[in-house]
């Protein structure tokens, strides 16, 4: 699924506290679904393509907190990226996508992942980005 700005209003409500900079909806391949107000589409979509790296070398973590590598690993669930006066959050946003918000560091961690859960809890399945298929109708 290409950008093409359909999504964008939804990302503007999880701006919707002190401190939070900017949002976006990105694929676990990288690619942007989505942008909040604010923030270039080029930019956005350079930190899309960045943040799908920062995911998977989350999930690459697992062993790292005790789970076997061949055994049932819980899903991801939340990365927090932190700077000397910054943060970025990124949280799974249904199937196959990932939610990204930037704030600085005056904003309330919690209430910032808190709304960050309830955007996607109540538009997960238009946040849902399926596999791409190959012309030959394979992911």
């Amino acid at each position: 699924m290409n950008y093409d700005g359909t999504l964008d209003w939804m990302l503007d409500e999880a701006l919707g506290m002190p401190e939070a900079l900017h949002a976006i909806l990105l694929t676990r391949d990288g690619l942007l679904r989505a942008r909040s107000q604010g923030i270039s589409r080029d930019e956005a979509e350079r930190q899309a393509a960045a943040l799908c790296g920062v995911v998977s070398i989350s999930r690459n973590t697992a062993g790292f907190c005790g789970y076997a590598d061949n055994g049932p690993v819980p899903p991801w669930r939340q990365t927090l990226i932190e700077f000397d006066d910054a943060f970025v959050l990124v949280i799974a946003a249904g199937e196959g996508s990932y939610l990204a918000v930037s704030a600085t560091d005056r904003v309330d961690l919690e209430a910032c992942s808190f709304r960050m859960q309830q955007l996607v809890d109540r538009l997960g399945k238009a946040m849902a980005s399926p596999d791409r298929l190959g012309e030959d109708g394979r992911g």
